[in-house]
């Protein structure tokens, strides 16, 4: 049995838990596999990971997170945006840069410009979704109101030849009657 460690977190050990549930959000994976897989890696339990997460890592990352969940959205509709190519960055590497304000600050800037460009292109992708299902709902309505009308005017055709033939019938009780009172009379 692997014994769980109950130590302090390093910030290395923040930075892998945050790289680690990033992308499995971007890759469409919960959280608890994030967990679990960083627990793994460290020694720790799921729920620790996930408590260290829920309590001090996530606030860290809320741009981070609502960039990876855009990048998902973008995975599940078949593309992804990269303007400029990912270098892969080493956890210390990460943390040194952080530390300067100013790079942080050009960072943020980058990754809010390219969450905006993904809002505005699923914005205008959505539109034409929009339009395209628009325009299917309209030749249905169509359809369906052309046969409602036939419908009704079937209904209305029914109805007038329901009271003739109801109309008829009273006739045709009414002389069955007024013979039967004849012959009464005659009789």
């Amino acid at each position: 049995m692997t014994t769980t460690r109950q130590d302090a977190w390093s910030k290395d050990e923040d930075i892998l838990l945050a790289e680690v549930v990033l992308r499995l959000i971007r890759e469409g994976g919960t959280q608890l596999q994030a967990f679990e897989e960083v627990g793994k890696l460290l020694s720790r339990t799921s729920a620790a990971c996930g408590f260290r997460w829920n309590s001090y890592v996530r606030k860290q990352y809320k741009s981070a997170i609502e960039l990876a969940k855009s990048q998902r959205k973008q995975l599940k509709k078949g593309f992804i945006l990269v303007e400029e190519p990912i270098e892969e960055v080493s956890a210390q590497e990460s943390t040194a840069e952080l530390e300067e304000d100013k790079d942080f600050e050009e960072i943020l800037q980058y990754l809010k410009s390219i969450y905006d460009k993904s809002l505005k292109y699923e914005e205008h992708h959505d539109t034409d979704a929009v339009k395209e299902r628009s325009a299917e709902l309209e030749a249905k309505y169509s359809e369906l109101y052309n046969e409602n009308q036939k419908l009704q005017k079937e209904l209305q055709t029914m109805e007038e030849a329901y009271k003739a033939l109801v109309e008829l019938m009273e006739k045709a009780r009414k002389m069955v009657v007024f013979k039967e009172e004849e012959k009464q009379q005659n009789a």
